[in-house]
């Protein structure tokens, strides 16, 4: 990254800032949460997919990171949310969503979904999420269904 005083949540233009959200995601997901490394990457991480990446920056310093993909016509779905853990108390998973909420609004999507961990099930419902179905396990972790309609001017 050039600019060591760049603060916000960005979508991933350059190579640089596409390792940064990577390394993020390894460090709070592969290292901290045990998520077997084979499971945290796929097809949406291919340079060439068709999936907006975001990472966030407090004055230079990565602090986190999320993947917005369209799931169908009328739905987007955010995945891969991180925060370094000794900021997460400090709004930027707010940030982090508000910026996928108004990508995916800017892009024509009425709704957007995501699977959250349960520990974090609180965190969403607080941003207007709703759960749908039943709790499952990914990559070993319980996870719920949550949806949200979004408003035309938010």
């Amino acid at each position: 990254m050039t600019d060591s005083n760049r603060s916000g949540v960005f979508a991933v233009r350059t190579d640089a800032e596409r390792e940064d959200a990577f390394a993020i995601r390894r460090e709070v997901f592969v290292e901290e949460q045990g998520v077997d490394e084979s499971l945290e990457w796929d097809q949406y991480d291919e340079p060439s997919a068709d999936a907006t990446h975001f990472v966030a920056y407090d004055d230079g310093r990565v602090v986190g990171a999320a993947r917005l993909r369209a799931y169908d016509d009328e739905t987007v779905k955010v995945e891969r949310v991180v925060v370094a853990a000794d900021v997460r108390e400090d709004g930027w998973g707010s940030r982090i969503m508000r910026a996928a909420e108004r990508e995916a609004r800017d892009a024509g999507f009425p709704n957007v979904m995501l699977n959250a961990q349960i520990r974090v099930q609180p965190f969403y419902e607080s941003l207007g999420y709703e759960c749908r179905g039943e709790e499952f396990e990914d990559a070993g972790i319980p996870h719920i269904e949550m949806h949200k309609r979004l408003d035309a001017e938010e």
